[in-house]
């Protein structure tokens, strides 16, 4: 079963000359518990497709399909409810909220889903995480390398069947970046999630079981799954 099915799609916003082209006819499919890399340079699109592939942003033009259901034929409300359901999200910048220790930020979505012992499945997963010893620590006084693992626990807390993640390693020197992406991987496969990441990090890239490639919005690497790495 493809988890993600891309058709014809396209993202065009206005600028001072007019309308400036960010994606370009893009059709591709992704299989369930594939790893999948949006590689390309700076500005080839790869944050405004993975915003589009979790319905955070409208196209211009095509469609979306995941686990056979039309994204873009729900409304705002209803695409916000799809992703409590079955998105988790790791970013760049962590978005952790400073407010909450590293153990109330892994059980919001959880308790937001109105899961049963949220706070033992968080504890457990900042366990498996390395952080047992920091549940009651506030992001302020976490490293960068915590924080991103506490987001890693809170994106698979609800057990996400799609897991995206936004240059998870682009805030972390190279060793805490090569120890978080292998917890990202191990997590992963664990979880059986599908999992879609963007990098322009072309050896992270090769990792994965399918490259998408930009250049000037359109795709230059053809969608063929191989086996991960």
């Amino acid at each position: 079963m493809d988890a993600i099915i891309v058709e014809h799609l396209s993202k065009r916003v206005r600028d001072a000359d007019g309308w400036l082209s960010i994606l370009d006819d893009l059709s591709f499919a992704v299989p369930a518990g594939q790893t999948v890399a949006i590689a390309g340079a700076s500005g080839s699109g790869k944050s405004t497709l993975l915003g589009l592939l979790a319905g955070l942003d409208l196209p211009s033009e095509g469609s979306v399909t995941v686990f056979g259901e039309s994204l873009f034929a729900l409304d705002e409300d209803g695409r916000a409810a799809w992703r409590a359901r079955n998105l988790g999200f790791v970013f760049q910048s962590f978005q952790l909220l400073p407010q909450m220790t590293a153990l109330e930020n892994v059980m919001l979505p959880l308790e937001l889903a109105g899961a049963p012992q949220a706070a033992a499945r968080a504890r457990a997963l900042l366990e498996r995480v390395g952080l047992g010893d920091r549940l009651g620590h506030y992001p302020k006084t976490l490293s960068g390398g915590e924080q991103q693992r506490v987001a890693l626990a809170r994106a698979f807390a609800p057990s996400p069947r799609l897991l995206f993640a936004d240059e998870p390693t682009g805030s972390l020197d190279a060793a805490t970046g090569t120890r978080v992406i292998e917890l990202l991987f191990e997590l992963n496969r664990e979880a059986g999630a599908t999992l879609v990441l963007v990098t322009h990090d072309s050896e992270l890239a090769g990792r994965c079981g399918q490259r998408l490639t930009l250049h000037g919005g359109r795709l230059i690497e053809p969608a063929t799954p191989r086996a991960a790495a």
